[in-house]
C-alpha cells in the first residue's frame, strides 16, 4: 500500500517563503513524491501571515493547512536536517483523522 495514498484528492495548502531553507526542502519533498499541492507566499498573499499567525500562534515557516483547516508544521527543529519524513506523515494523518 502506497504509503501517501491518505493524502490523494486532499487540499494541501503549503504556507511559505522564498528565502527559507526548510520551504525549499518541503517544496522538494513534495515534488517528489508528487503531491497535489499550492504554495501560499506569505510576502505575496494577502493576508496569508496574519492568517498563520492566528491560526497557529506562529510566525515560522513552513506550515501545511490540510483540507482548509488543520495546521502542520512542515519542519522539525530536533530532527536532522530539520526534516523527519515519518513525523510528517504521522502529523498529516493525524490532522486527517487518518
Amino acid at each position: 500500500m502506497d504509503e501517501l495514498a491518505f493524502l490523494a484528492g486532499r487540499d494541501i495548502a503549503v504556507y511559505s517563503e522564498a528565502w527559507c531553507p526548510d520551504c525549499t526542502r518541503l517544496d522538494r519533498w513534495i515534488a517528489q513524491k508528487g503531491l497535489p499541492w499550492r504554495k501560499v507566499a506569505l510576502s505575496t498573499t494577502p493576508g496569508a501571515a496574519e492568517k498563520l499567525e492566528s491560526e497557529t500562534g506562529k510566525r515560522a515557516v513552513p506550515f501545511l493547512l490540510v483540507e482548509g483547516r488543520s495546521w502542520v508544521r512542515g519542519y522539525h527543529k530536533d530532527s536532522p536536517g530539520r526534516f523527519d519524513e515519518r513525523l510528517l506523515l504521522a502529523e498529516l494523518k493525524a490532522a486527517l483523522g487518518s
